[in-house]
């Protein structure tokens, strides 16, 4: 798994480099990648995403300067900020039964182990991807998939601006996001957070991934 730590990083920036990385992975099966970032406040849009999600006018937005971006991953619209870590997993999914659900089922695993670490007990709600605590959300997960390798992925709440959230219905829901920070959960750096969710990668899925 070749762990590539990209920092505070344009959306479209890290699209190019997910797409290499995906070239790559398809291209070489066994090859497979961890990227991981922030962004500069962006929407981006699955391929379910509906307009009336978005609670500000195409004119608002461009005077806050939040860009709109479409992509290629399954579910509705996800607003990325700094203090949001961002990791794209780009796996070959041959090697664990061309199962998508069960997919998406490990990255929640992935997420409530990552919560654990701080104390925090993360659940899945049956029929809504991603992870809760009670009934705040915590963690989105979006993926597509290209020749059954895996990409795009999940973003977890470090430290975020929660009143960010104000300016959509995240994934299309009416509810409301929470983060670690606002869990009282505060004693760590970003950089710390990577370090964990690395850990609980490669505890989860291993090198043949």
């Amino acid at each position: 798994m070749e762990i590539k730590d990209l920092g505070l990083v344009a959306f479209d920036e890290a699209w190019k480099i997910q797409e290499r990385c995906v070239n790559q992975a398809i291209e070489a099966r066994d090859k497979c990648f961890l990227l991981l970032c922030e962004h500069p406040v962006v929407l981006t849009l699955g391929r379910l995403a509906d307009r009336k999600h978005i609670l500000l006018s195409d004119q608002e937005l461009l005077r806050r300067n939040i860009s709109v971006v479409p992509v290629n991953r399954g579910g509705e619209v996800t607003l990325h900020a700094p203090g949001q870590l961002v990791i794209y997993p780009i796996f070959n999914l041959e090697n664990s039964g061309k199962d998508l659900h069960q997919y998406l089922h490990e990255l929640e695993e992935v997420g409530i182990d990552f919560l654990r670490l701080f104390d925090i007990v993360g659940r899945r709600i049956s029929g809504k991807t991603g992870v809760w605590i009670g009934e705040k959300k915590i963690i989105s997960i979006g993926i597509g998939v290209r020749k059954w390798v895996a990409f795009h992925g999940m973003s977890i709440n470090i430290a975020v601006d929660l009143n960010l959230f104000d300016v959509i219905h995240p994934c299309g829901m009416d509810v409301e996001m929470t983060s670690i920070e606002h869990e009282g959960k505060n004693s760590f750096s970003m950089e710390d957070a990577k370090k964990k969710i690395v850990n609980v990668f490669q505890q989860r899925f291993g090198e043949d991934s």
